[in-house]
């Protein structure tokens, strides 16, 4: 049995979101979720939505970098900047006032030019890699395995489904049960149980089998963090 090693506790776990992805991918993730141009940006819905995701994040006890912060206050600035009054600029002494969004748009477009290009070159790495390796369709078909393309999940996609796992669990009517802390280990444990007997399992369906309440949500989301950590599980 191979050792597992986690924190048992929901206090104590941490994840670095620098691992995963900065500000500026949770930025251009939520101009893509709501069909945004860049260009334009509506940013009183942006930064709404953003510190939201700040919220869901500190409550999770996720480790927030300072960058995230520091965008949070970027964002409040430009807001602030776009409710105040535009000089009339058919006045002699009116200039054009540069967007206030203009500057965060080019940081956005060279983010997006070099991420595109980071992902470009993984995608060869990852094909060359695959060359002798991977099965191809008619192969994987003659071998009887159904042939699969993996989708890369990033932490704000499922940060964003687990969202929604939280709204609908607060929309449930509430269930009056002795209290009962489900510790991290235990939740992890069960989970491991549930997969080893599936080949499959929808995201939604491993919040299913407890009582519903928002600590036990958010018990089951880390120890599903926890889990692609320690590379147990593969998310597609």
């Amino acid at each position: 049995m191979q050792d597992i090693d986690f924190e048992s506790s929901p206090d104590a776990y941490h994840v670095k979101l620098d691992a995963f992805e900065g500000p500026l991918d949770l930025l251009l993730h939520l101009i893509r979720k709501n069909e945004v141009d860049i260009y334009d940006i509506p940013i009183a819905l942006i930064t709404q939505q953003y510190l939201e995701y700040i919220d869901l994040m500190q409550e999770l006890n996720l480790d927030v970098a300072g960058e995230f912060l520091v965008m949070a206050s970027t964002l409040i600035h430009i807001k602030s900047r776009t409710l105040l009054p535009r000089p009339d600029p058919t006045q002699e002494d009116g200039e054009p006032e540069e967007d206030p969004r203009e500057a965060l748009m080019r940081r956005l477009l060279e983010h997006q030019k070099f991420k595109a290009a980071a992902e470009l070159l993984h995608d060869c790495e990852t094909l060359r890699g695959a060359q002798f390796t991977r099965a191809d369709a008619s192969v994987s078909e003659a071998a009887g395995d159904p042939y699969e393309l993996e989708l890369e999940v990033d932490l704000f996609s499922l940060l964003a489904a687990f969202r929604g796992v939280l709204e609908r669990a607060s929309r449930r009517p509430p269930m009056v049960l002795p209290p009962d802390q489900i510790s991290m280990e235990e939740r992890t444990q069960q989970l491991l149980s549930r997969l080893s007997d599936t080949e499959a399992c929808g995201f939604e369906d491993l919040f299913a089998d407890g009582d519903g309440s928002r600590s036990f949500v958010i018990v089951t989301f880390l120890a599903l963090l926890e889990m692609i950590r320690l590379k147990l599980v593969r998310i597609f």
